[in-house]
């Protein structure tokens, strides 16, 4: 027996509806021309009218579109398959096609190079802190120095962990790139025994809780189906590595900061609490913490108007500033002693 050539195969009506006035999603002559020549049996029709696909629906076996509409689903009775040009095919797969046997497929890899280097660019966009110079070239404005506030310095990828659900075309080709930028990649897949090998480490869907606390960073890239929807939600961005206070980019994080960095063990906060524990009344004890409060007040404000000055000391003064911390901790056991003989600071 010998196979049938192409020519010898059966009629076949193919529509191709695409999307008018938006150029990428235009249909090419050569496309058409190239189906006609591969497929002589084809009987290409392509457009944009809505009326025009409505139309020639009718008798099309072979649909080709990003959409499809329940009317026109309901028109076409000869279909058989439904293609997507595009990687996801959820909004294809409303009631009426998915209890039909009609098979819908997808242009699978097709969209993996460009969808992963998109992923790579924001990744580079968040940690490069990107929108920041784009708003001070909006607004012509050279903000160097302002790229040293603590709030606004950019950060590496090298050496972060990248979350990353879903491991197909689209997933792989984001790890082969984040890993080529010396981050770690953990990810989930639905059978981590296959295909796991682009990265460092594979967990079950069941197993996405310890993803997500290693994660550093988050791509989504999993196909749009009942099982992933609402796959990340409020209760597993809450088990990701909590938002750091430093730097603090809002009123409220510097605040939490502060109040953070006010009960560090130094000796001098210590002994003041302790001072008005024994002050002999309730009045007395708050009397000698505002007392303390002011009196610390001015050099905090003076420490604060210094620092935003001597930006190239910050390493070393912290460096000092941990130093004594250090200090502090590995003497708070002589603090009883060190409160008699009125030593506040260790």
């Amino acid at each position: 027996m010998t196979e049938p050539s192409a020519r010898n195969l059966p009629s076949r009506k193919l529509l191709w509806a695409y999307v008018g006035g938006v150029p990428y999603g235009e249909v090419p002559d050569w496309l058409t021309e190239s189906l006609r020549a591969a497929f002589p049996q084809l009987d290409v029709t392509v457009s944009c009218d809505g009326e025009t696909v409505f139309r020639e629906m009718a008798d099309a076996e072979i649909f080709v579109s990003w959409t499809l509409k329940p009317e026109q689903f309901a028109r076409a009775q000869k279909l058989r398959w439904i293609h997507s040009p595009a990687a996801g095919v959820t909004q294809l797969l409303f009631p009426a096609v998915v209890e039909s046997d009609v098979i819908v497929t997808n242009s699978t890899t097709v969209h993996s190079v460009p969808v992963a280097e998109q992923a790579v660019a924001l990744l580079f966009a968040l940690a490069r802190r990107f929108r920041n110079a784009f708003d001070d070239q909006a607004a012509q404005h050279w903000g160097q120095k302002e790229s040293w506030e603590p709030s606004r310095i950019p950060t590496e990828l090298n050496g972060k962990t990248l979350g990353l659900i879903g491991l197909g075309a689209i997933g792989r080709e984001v790890a082969v790139r984040a890993r080529a930028l010396g981050m770690t990649v953990v990810a989930v897949k639905r059978d981590p025994s296959r295909g796991a090998e682009p990265a460092d480490h594979v967990y079950s869907p069941r197993e996405l809780h310890a993803l997500l606390e290693q994660a550093d960073y988050l791509v989504l890239a999993a196909p749009g189906n009942p099982e992933t929807r609402h796959m990340i939600g409020e209760n597993e961005l809450r088990r990701m590595k909590p938002a750091r206070l430093l730097p603090a980019r809002t009123p409220a994080q510097a605040y939490a900061a502060g109040l953070v960095w006010g009960w560090l063990p130094c000796g001098m906060v210590y002994a003041a609490l302790a001072g008005a524990m024994f002050a002999g009344s309730a009045a007395r004890g708050a009397l000698a913490m505002v007392a303390f409060g002011l009196g610390t007040l001015a050099f905090l404000l003076a420490a604060g108007w210094l620092a935003a000055r001597l930006r190239a000391w910050r390493v070393a003064v912290g460096g000092v500033l941990l130093g004594f911390g250090s200090y502090g901790l590995a003497h708070a056991g002589g603090l009883g002693e060190a409160i008699g003989r009125g030593l506040l600071c260790l």
